[in-house]
């Protein structure tokens, strides 16, 4: 089995790491860590420490490193436009899109979400999105912590997918995304729409800047699983995934 991984905010030099705060209290308190169990600690940012437990103490673990690595940042770099979901599934889509493997998360208020990120409301919104990816790459082991950006408009949006690879997923689409070509200096950028659909004036913004509409096949998929299943056609295609 793969070993826990825990994130730090800086990862320190020599030999021993303390890993205390809340990330110690819950690997020794609630995964019940013991001594000369392995361990792996990153920064989120490529940096990778692979550890064994020296000893428990009452605030968290003191590990010894036994290596030290980096993993390199995938290229090009998916960045997911998501429509901002309703209820419970806006948890869901953030930890499916990190775990396979999001490099930014970029969350959308497009015309037809029913979900408004307003005032405080949305402050703890985003504070929530970002807690959920967090928990999510310790879970599937990622050096890399993805970003989760502030709320984007759709002249955002836009923006970001000029000069990107810019996909739009869409039962309509005019391509399919497991053959449309991509540009290897790009960053590729998808946008998911809302329950409701996005609108046509989003869509002639999007296409006015040359993103492309898609299809991922013919079931139509929630917003909260479309773009988790994109990114498993996009990992395959620019082998991650192999």
């Amino acid at each position: 089995m793969t070993p826990p991984l825990f994130l730090v905010e800086e990862l320190p030099d020599g030999d021993e790491v303390q890993l205390n705060g809340d990330e110690g209290r819950h690997a020794a308190r609630v995964k019940r860590l013991g001594v000369g169990e392995p361990v792996l600690v990153s920064d989120g940012r490529g940096a990778l420490l692979t550890c064994r437990v020296r000893a428990v103490t009452a605030d968290g673990l003191s590990l010894s490193v036994q290596q030290r690595g980096a993993v390199s940042a995938a290229q090009p770099r998916i960045v997911v436009v998501q429509a901002l979901p309703k209820g419970e599934r806006a948890e869901l889509a953030v930890e499916l899109l990190t775990e396979l493997g999001a490099d930014e998360i970029v969350p959308w208020a497009a015309s037809r979400s029913i979900v408004q990120w307003l005032g405080p409301r949305g402050d703890r919104a985003l504070g929530k999105w970002r807690r959920t990816a967090r928990e999510a790459t310790k879970q599937s082991r990622r050096a890399w912590l993805p970003i989760v950006a502030p709320l984007a408009s759709t002249a955002d949006v836009a923006a970001r997918l000029a000069g990107a690879s810019g996909l739009v997923l869409h039962e309509d689409g005019t391509g399919r995304l497991a053959a449309v070509k991509l540009r290897a200096d790009r960053e590729v950028v998808v946008v998911v729409g809302p329950e409701g659909g996005i609108a046509s004036d989003e869509l002639d913004a999007f296409a006015t800047v040359g993103a492309r509409t898609v299809r991922l096949g013919a079931p139509v998929l929630r917003t909260s699983t479309a773009g988790a299943a994109a990114l498993a056609v996009l990992s395959v295609r620019l082998g991650r995934w192999s």
